[in-house]
């Protein structure tokens, strides 16, 4: 039997990531997931894998620690060959984060750094740190959003960061094609789960608003992201890269 490829998701213990997880295994692959603080949660996704037919594994990893990420690829390298007798990951896919909700006026300093650390220094370098161990003609999977594309009052500092990950996504894409990596960004559109506190599955009058300004009629689902996100780590998706993927349904045409 062939060794199967693997993939690591941060942030994989719950949300988007877990869908994306759970979606990855499901096209063939053996998973690695990170969870910040929700060990529970992030060993019933390993066990809902393991029911799939694939093996996983979950580690704790705070995407906010840059200084961490040379133990933490230390502890992936261990775990991969223990858990799947492999010495490279074949796919990483840049999904950890959080949201923090505030005006341009009103974002302190102390979020702004929050969300740069989180959602730009993080995957800058773990991206640059996992190279060692990613295998040539893998790939790299990072989120972005719909916010970065249409502006929704709110989200500057969170937007910018997100911007700055769909140019970093291009560079990465140029910088690592010869190693046959290919690299995208999947920019989900507002979707119901409990990002930003529940806003868009819990709020009826925002869920309503963006399913009468989405082309499709609805707010996004978990399940709408999972399988964008795992057809990249797919040789289906061999000639894509440098791509910017946005699965909002058509929000604000």
């Amino acid at each position: 039997m062939s060794q199967s490829k693997i993939a690591l998701v941060t942030g994989g213990s719950r949300g988007l990531g877990k869908n994306m997880a759970i979606a990855i295994a499901k096209k063939g692959l053996d998973v690695v997931i990170t969870y910040n603080s929700q060990k529970g949660e992030a060993d019933a996704v390993v066990a809902e894998i393991e029911v799939l037919g694939q093996k996983a594994v979950a580690l704790q990893l705070n995407v906010a620690e840059a200084a961490t990420f040379d133990n933490f690829f230390t502890e992936v390298s261990t775990a991969i060959s223990n858990t799947f007798g492999s010495d490279k990951i074949d796919y990483l896919v840049n999904n950890a984060g959080i949201g923090i909700y505030a005006n341009f006026a009103d974002t302190t300093e102390a979020d702004f750094d929050t969300l740069v650390n989180i959602q730009f220094k993080g995957p800058f370098f773990l991206s640059q740190k996992a190279l060692p161990l990613l295998a040539d003609g893998g790939g790299i999977i990072n989120i972005s959003t719909g916010l970065a594309r249409f502006a929704t009052p709110g989200y500057s500092a969170y937007a910018s960061m997100k911007g700055g990950m769909e140019v970093l996504t291009r560079y990465q894409a140029k910088e690592l094609g010869a190693r046959g990596i290919r690299v995208n960004i999947v920019a989900p559109g507002a979707i119901e789960t409990d990002f930003g506190g529940g806003m868009v599955r819990d709020n009826e009058h925002v869920n309503a608003h963006i399913a009468s300004q989405t082309a499709l009629g609805r707010v996004g689902l978990p399940d709408d992201i999972g399988g964008v996100v795992a057809f990249l780590c797919t040789d289906d998706a061999r000639w894509i890269t440098a791509q910017r993927i946005e699965a909002s349904g058509g929000m604000f045409l």
